[in-house]
């Protein structure tokens, strides 16, 4: 128990002091609630005794009215103060996971991984938003207020005094008992949240392949089973916990009863004066309710732990910005040397050295899967090298941090993805302090701005999730005019022209090529237009340079890229 509560210390982090207050003001909300037990003992001492004045009356009501004024004001900044606290817990690890997320392997964002994420920053954060400060704050005021109102009643009568212990001692057994047995089903529940989280984004993102296959209602064992997985793991807590509870509920009771017949005995024997006997039985029904608070807390204390255990499990991503310096190099030369790469177990890339000189175009061909994407995400370093080293401007890009590494590069993906935001926000996102003027130039140099006008709120409309509401060529046309507006030094193009109109190809092509001028480009094409004009083209096969040279020394070698050519050119004499 207080190695769960002390990780729970330590996850609020700022949110210490917001803890703090909250606990003080629990503290006063149970010195005010003993004002209403002052109140009764005022009036059961004035029946006794018989005094039938008016002041016994008024001194209980203004007891009454002080602990009533004084348990709402208390109540009301402990809870202000400890759902600040809840909030802020989660907001801030939600920003220290994506803090983290930026550095670290693209690798890792796998489909799994991408369901745990999405899991632990909304339903488990959630969780811990919502239990871990309540957890935390009820069960040391409860703790505190029990303590002091069990030496409250030992300064009362000792007798009634060691039955509270005794009550107490007992219920927080039961609670140790429960909290322990929790530990074997609570990390499961966890699991089978980021589960479910898991299966309902896959299910959701293939949507379209379930209803072109007329699988809707039959494609979906996975979310059923994750619901099912779910539904299980959270009854086996309830499961466990309810025996428990009934435990704890009958020992309070079992002990208020205990001291309702001790507070008889005690008066028969005449041990006890008359006033005394019935204030134990107002005691029998207080006393309990400060450490049944703290009980209550306890009970899903194991649940809190397993949410902060399955958060910080992130903290243990290697990060690839460590020892990282800001670095602005001298010229953006590219050189690979020795460069092997593999996913897992699978070579990629083998033994790649080439440079790519400043303010030159480089275009990488070769089959699909051979690893030119690869080698274009390495340079960004999405991935880390397995062997060798690449370097820009002399410098190996492991030595940049990753936010120095980036300021030198724009990248043109063929999948394009957009926020769900304003399409003025989409362009800017690569340089945020951009002007509006300055947005309007790029995406008239992208051949964008006609279509954007023509939208309901032009480059204030705001489009779905990965650019849902926009075409393929839009979308891409879009990510242009981003990296343009970044206006990096490095310009990475992977297939750019793919999915543009043949409409505004031409232009979009001498667009690309103005505003490119004296910069270093890679441009991964399949187009012959796109590729013949760069100052070295390098074919990629099975993950090694197979050819390197101009357009007019490859056309003339006997291999892929002149079959590369040759198909290209027979496309284009198609016609139906």
């Amino acid at each position: 128990m207080i190695e769960s509560l002390t990780k729970i210390w330590r996850f609020a982090g700022e949110e210490k002091k917001e803890i703090n207050k909250s606990i003080i003001f629990g503290f006063f909300h149970a010195v005010f609630y003993m004002l209403q037990v002052g109140a009764i003992y005022f009036i059961i001492l004035a029946l006794t005794s018989g005094d039938s004045s008016m002041r016994p009356a008024w001194t209980s009501l203004v007891l009454l009215v002080l602990s009533i004024a004084g348990r709402a004001c208390m109540n009301y900044f402990a809870q202000l103060e400890q759902t600040h606290a809840g909030y802020f817990m989660a907001a801030n690890k939600r920003i220290d996971i994506g803090n983290r997320l930026k550095s670290v392997p693209m690798g890792y964002f796998s489909e799994k991984s991408l369901g745990r994420i999405t899991g632990i920053t909304t339903t488990v954060l959630d969780d811990v938003e919502t239990t871990a400060p309540m957890v935390l704050v009820s069960t040391l005021s409860g703790f505190i207020n029990a303590v002091v109102f069990t030496l409250l009643v030992l300064l009362f009568d000792w007798r009634i005094g060691l039955i509270v212990i005794a009550g107490t001692a007992v219920y927080l057994w039961i609670t140790s008992a429960m909290e322990k047995r929790s530990a074997a089903v609570a990390p499961k529940r966890q699991e089978s949240e980021a589960i479910l989280v898991e299966a309902v984004l896959e299910q959701i993102q293939g949507m379209s392949i379930i209803k072109s296959f007329c699988l809707t209602g039959k494609g979906d064992k996975k979310v059923r089973d994750a619901l099912e997985y779910n539904k299980k793991s959270n009854l086996d807590i309830e499961h466990l916990f309810t025996p428990y509870v009934l435990a704890q509920d009958i020992t309070l009771h079992v002990f208020s009863i205990l001291l309702i017949f001790a507070g008889a005995i005690f008066y028969i024997n005449g041990t006890m004066e008359p006033a005394d006997a019935l204030m134990t039985v107002i005691i029998a029904f207080l006393v309990f309710a400060q450490i049944q608070s703290a009980g209550s807390g306890m009970s899903i204390l194991r649940v809190a732990s397993s949410s902060i255990d399955n958060a910080e499990q992130i903290d243990d991503i290697p990060q690839m910005d460590a020892g990282g310096k800001q670095i602005l190099p001298k010229n953006h030369d590219i050189a690979f040397e020795h460069v092997d790469f593999s996913y897992d177990k699978k070579e990629i890339l083998h033994d790649i050295t080439l440079t790519i000189p400043e303010n030159t175009t480089t275009a990488i061909v070769g089959p699909s899967g051979s690893g030119k994407t690869t080698m274009c995400s390495l340079i960004a370093r999405f991935w880390d090298v397995d062997g060798g080293s690449i370097s820009i401007g002399g410098h190996d890009i492991r030595e940049y941090t990753l936010e120095s590494l980036m300021d030198q590069i724009s990248m043109v993906f063929q999948n394009v993805y957009l926020f769900a935001d304003t399409i003025e926000n989409n362009i800017k996102f690569g340089r945020p302090d951009a002007s509006h003027a300055e947005v309007v130039e790029a995406a008239k140099k992208a051949c964008c701005h006609n279509f954007i006008e023509a939208l309901p709120n032009e480059y204030d409309t705001v489009i779905g999730e990965g650019g849902a509401s926009l075409s393929g060529g839009e979308k891409q046309r879009i990510s242009i005019a981003r990296a343009m507006l970044k206006d990096a030094p490095i310009v990475i193009f992977d297939e750019a022209t793919a999915n543009v109109d043949p409409e505004n190809e031409d232009r979009l092509q001498a667009a690309i090529e103005a505003l490119t001028r004296d910069k270093t480009i890679i441009m991964i094409a399949h187009r012959l237009k796109t590729v013949r004009n760069a100052d070295q083209i390098l074919v990629i096969n099975e993950g090694r340079i197979v050819q390197k040279g101009t357009h007019e020394e490859l056309i003339k070698e006997t291999g892929i890229y002149a079959e590369f050519v040759g198909e290209r050119k027979e496309a284009i004499g198609w016609k139906l």
